[in-house]
Order: structure tokens, then sequence, then C-alpha cells
């Protein structure tokens, strides 16, 4: 079974709650997904071996979604990168990575009615990422250092990984 780029985005929703028990319901209604689309995307984490089963619920494995995100998100899911639009700043125009790079006019973004930056559109790994992302600021930055990763050239690359590295090694 193969994965799908949703699956990316439960996981990194999985990390952000750090343990904290949920159901498959409550994880929807966080992501915008359905509870059955959520359930087949832990399904394929498990099968994937990015996810485990544990008294507390399904855990991310961080050190192969680790992996999965420095060396093969670029390949299985590469962004779409469009005309541009209204949008939700990502990868090198949001937070973390905005700071270390010249402020640009035209950041990527996720294409958003309710964005407030103009650029480039950038595919997100599912629908409803913009939404999620404005209700939770950690998910937020992970899903922009995952877009760094998905689309940035080589700096960017580099430090979006150094970022995501801190980051789930640090909540371990």
């Amino acid at each position: 079974m193969a994965l799908k780029p949703q699956d990316v985005f439960v996981l990194l929703e999985l990390v952000t709650q750090d343990g904290r028990p949920g159901t498959y319901q409550s994880l929807g209604a966080e992501l915008g997904m359905s509870a059955s689309e959520v359930h087949q995307a832990i399904r394929r984490s498990l099968d994937s071996r990015l996810a485990a089963r544990t008294d507390a619920g399904v855990v991310p494995l961080r050190t192969p979604l680790l992996e999965f995100l420095s060396h093969g998100v670029q390949y299985a899911f590469p962004p779409e990168i469009g005309r541009p639009t209204r949008g939700m700043p990502t990868s090198v125009g949001a937070p973390p990575l905005d700071r270390h790079f010249a402020r640009s006019d035209t950041p990527p973004v996720w294409p958003d009615p309710r964005g407030t930056a103009r650029g480039p559109s950038f595919s997100p790994l599912y629908r409803s990422v913009p939404q999620a992302a404005r209700a939770d600021r950690a998910l937020y930055e992970l899903l922009a250092l995952v877009d760094a990763i998905r689309g940035g050239q080589a700096r960017e690359h580099k430090l979006a990984c150094k970022e995501l590295t801190e980051r789930l090694k640090r909540s371990e």
C-alpha cells in the first residue's frame, strides 16, 4: 500500500499532539478530514513503519519519519507550482524559515481565499492544510518546513532538515 500526501499531514499532526490520545473523529475535525480518511492515513503509516501502536494510541516513529521527510518526501510528493494567487505563505515565506531568508514580495503560498499574501501557488499536501495551519501554529511550522524540503533549493532544503530534526528530536 502506497503512502499518500495526506498521510504526512496526519503524521505531523500526531507529532504536534505529543502523545495525547485522540480519536479518528477528533483528528479529522482538527485537520479538516473525515474520520475514515484519518483512519486510512494511519493504517498506511503503520504499514509503512512511520508510526506504531502503543498503549497510548498511535504515535509517529520520529527517526523513520525524519528520514522519510529529509530524503523521500520531495520525490514522493513534489509540489505543483502554479500561477501567482492569494494564499497563505509556506516554505521560506513562513515561520520558522522566513527569518533566515530575504523577505520576498512573492513567497510561495498555499492557495487560500483567506490568505494574506500573494505569490506562486504551491500545492499543499492536502486541501485543508491552510485551514489546519491557521488553527495550529506548531503544525503550520512543521508543514512549512516540509514544503521547503519538497520544493526548495539546496540551502532551503538543508536548513529545513536541520530545523525539522531539532523539532522532532526535541519532542521525543
